[in-house]
């Protein structure tokens, strides 16, 4: 059986696939911003909400086998009204868009971004000039 199918346009498609900009979704009531904790397998994971809660996030079924999320992600999931310790993932934001959430304000100050520099504090309680 031969390795190579779909013919000349797969092959050409798979070179030409760049990324697009899509557009930013915002969060609507019953939804909220999330940071993956623990990826716990089985489409699930643990998320640390931005209102305070740790919450178990299932991965939608659409979502499960198109988007790859790692613990540190940024995602939106949608709050379930009967059950407060479960929410379900409906996006996930890439690293450039939730730079974008975090200067309009969406996310709070202390919300940890991929690829975003940390500050560095002085936390050095020796004072090395006097020595």
């Amino acid at each position: 059986m031969p390795k190579n199918k779909g013919g000349k346009r797969k092959s050409r498609a798979r070179r030409t696939a760049t990324t697009t900009k899509r557009e930013l979704v915002l969060k609507e009531d019953g939804q909220e911003y999330a940071r993956v904790e623990k990826l716990l397998g089985g489409g699930r994971l643990t998320g640390a909400c931005y209102d305070g809660k740790t919450r178990l996030c299932i991965i939608r079924g659409t979502l499960m086998k198109r988007v790859w999320i790692r613990q540190g992600d940024i995602v939106l999931v949608g709050l379930r009204e009967y059950e407060d310790g479960k929410a379900d993932v409906i996006h996930k934001y890439n690293p450039d868009e939730a730079r974008v959430l975090k200067a309009r304000g969406e996310l709070p100050n202390y919300a940890k971004v991929e690829g975003e520099k940390a500050e560095e504090e002085d936390d050095c309680v020796f004072d090395f000039e006097d020595i």
